[in-house]
């Protein structure tokens, strides 16, 4: 299992920086930039790392770790005040965040560690979703669907 990790300062611009660095491992671990898998993984750190600096105010620890069937992604800080799931109104500009990571992750959640606490998600990497059809003009292969149905909260 390979695991890459950042350190992040407890500062809202640390988020981009997160994403900028997260994209270049999971490039070098042979997601591309192009497909949805990078997409969703870049969405769910960028939702992790910004709930971590905004809400605790410490600094965190964002690792990747890649093998097996999939990939999991942490954030570990040293606050101990755990993750609380908000309801957003509809005008509200924040409040989504563990519901999106909650539909966008195969499995998520949170332990305590030493003093403070990790939240972690994990995606698997299906290597297809869907059987693909060849019966294009010239033979070639299409893909029939999407990589995972999404949660849908009402």
């Amino acid at each position: 299992m390979l695991q890459v990790q950042l350190e992040v300062r407890p500062d809202p611009a640390e988020v981009g920086r997160a994403r900028r660095w997260a994209r270049s491992r999971l490039a070098g671990s042979g997601i591309g930039d192009d497909e949805p898998l990078a997409e969703t993984l870049i969405l769910l750190i960028s939702e992790l790392v910004t709930n971590a600096v905004v809400h605790t105010g410490c600094p965190a620890v964002l690792r990747m770790l890649f093998g097996g069937p999939g990939v999991r992604v942490e954030v570990a800080d040293a606050s101990d005040r755990g993750p609380a799931r908000r309801r957003a109104a509809g005008d509200d500009t924040g409040g989504r965040g563990l519901e999106l990571v909650d539909g966008l992750a195969d499995r998520w959640g949170w332990q305590h560690e030493g003093a403070g606490k990790r939240i972690w998600c994990e995606i698997d990497r299906a290597e297809k979703a869907a059987e693909c059809a060849t019966d294009g003009p010239d033979g070639s292969s299409e893909c029939c669907g999407p990589i995972r149905e999404p949660r849908v909260y009402l």
